[in-house]
């Protein structure tokens, strides 16, 4: 269920009764307004939307060179975006990419309701998924990056310039209470993020001690990466026979699970990571740099593709950037290609094509995975020659 720091408070209350209802809005160039990709992010965004407990109840898309400075929709397309709120009697409304403070403020005055963007949306399922302690800290400060160039005042009575007899008479110029409670929030939020990351670099010192420990004892570590919902959890319990938990939602887990595999006198730890999604949004890249630690220090990335999306290569593609970003574009990679049970024959021909050394697997039925957990043993031991 969304939480109150996406929706607000009082959004938050009423979503106790019933789902929040949502709007989506896009802004795509012209040629790309009605193309594939448009429809698959739009998609996602829906099912991130479902993932967070809204229901979506309509959407609009405009075709424009690039979004409006200041209310990311042109000035006719806000005002049939605000209609289509109201006659949906929406919460709020979702914007399919990260709007700027401006924007949002903007487009929230036209609208007439809570206007926020696939960053908040994300950040908001993160804060709901993550159990650890340490999974808690890094989505709260992710939070805390994404809020803190979007405080603002409430309204006019919180007026960001004093003057005559406002602050004792001290004349025009001076801080009005508006901007003086704003700085004071910054500040708490600063101090918080301060706080913050020092408690998630004492947690990466204590990870990076174990996996000392694993180097000195010469133990190859896996990470299994991906697309979210690709099925990496319920790979990780197909080849461990861990129970972690594995459900049909993006982001399911969020907390880095490491598990040791002994298979024909070969061991290695396998490791689940958070999933990879369009647009990830940045402040989650830094927040749980740490975390995203494992893959760059991985000796073999465990490439997990979902073999029945219809953009499986984009997905491949959206992955590899990521791991670029986050300095682990050169770790070794193995791609398996999941969900073959439900993925048409010939898309996953076609993917094999592409990917030769691919291995399909379906983690459901388990067929497949004992021809992957073949070649894992393989590399493990080449490992150890």
């Amino acid at each position: 269920m969304a939480g109150a720091w996406l929706l607000g408070d009082q959004a938050g209350a009423d979503a106790a009764q019933a789902p929040p209802r949502a709007v989506l809005v896009a802004v795509r160039e012209a040629e790309t307004a009605g193309a594939p990709g448009t429809e698959l992010s739009l998609a996602e965004l829906r099912r991130l939307a479902d993932t967070d407990g809204l229901e979506v109840v309509d959407a609009v898309v405009q075709a424009r060179g690039r979004p409006d400075p200041a209310t990311y929709v042109g000035s006719g397309k806000a005002e049939e975006l605000a209609t289509a709120a109201r006659e949906a009697d929406a919460d709020l409304v979702i914007a399919d990419g990260e709007l700027s403070p401006r924007q949002a403020r903007t487009l929230e005055e036209r609208v007439g309701v809570r206007v926020v963007d696939r960053t908040a949306l994300i950040l908001d399922i993160f804060a709901g998924h993550a159990r650890s302690s340490e999974g808690r800290l890094q989505v709260e400060l992710a939070q805390i990056a994404y809020q803190l160039p979007r405080l603002r005042g409430e309204g006019e009575a919180l007026s960001r310039v004093g003057g005559g007899r406002v602050a004792g008479g001290a004349g025009i110029g001076v801080r009005g209470p508006g901007e003086m409670r704003l700085e004071t929030q910054r500040r708490k939020l600063r101090r918080r993020a301060g706080a913050l990351r020092q408690r998630v670099a004492e947690l990466a010192r204590r990870r990076e001690r174990t996996r000392v420990r694993r180097a000195h004892n010469r133990v190859p570590s896996v990470a299994i990466i991906g697309y979210t919902n690709a099925g990496k959890s319920a790979l990780l319990n197909r080849l461990s026979g861990a129970r972690v938990v594995s459900a049909d939602v993006l982001f399911a887990t969020l907390d880095p699970t490491v598990r040791r595999i002994s298979t024909d006198g070969a061991v290695f730890t396998v490791a689940d990571t958070v999933g990879f999604v369009r647009h990830l949004p940045h402040q989650l890249v830094d927040a749980f740099g740490s975390t995203l630690e494992e893959v760059g220090r991985a000796d073999l990335a465990l490439h997990v593709v979902d073999a029945s999306a219809p953009d499986a290569l984009d997905q491949i593609t959206t992955v590899h950037g990521v791991l670029h970003e986050i300095g682990a574009g050169e770790v070794p990679e193995l791609l398996v290609l999941n969900k073959t049970d439900v993925a048409p024959p010939d898309w996953v021909t076609a993917l094999c094509r592409a990917h030769p050394d691919a291995v399909p697997v379906s983690a459901l039925t388990g067929d497949g995975v004992d021809r992957l957990r073949s070649r894992l043993t393989d590399w493990a031991r080449q490992r150890d020659e």
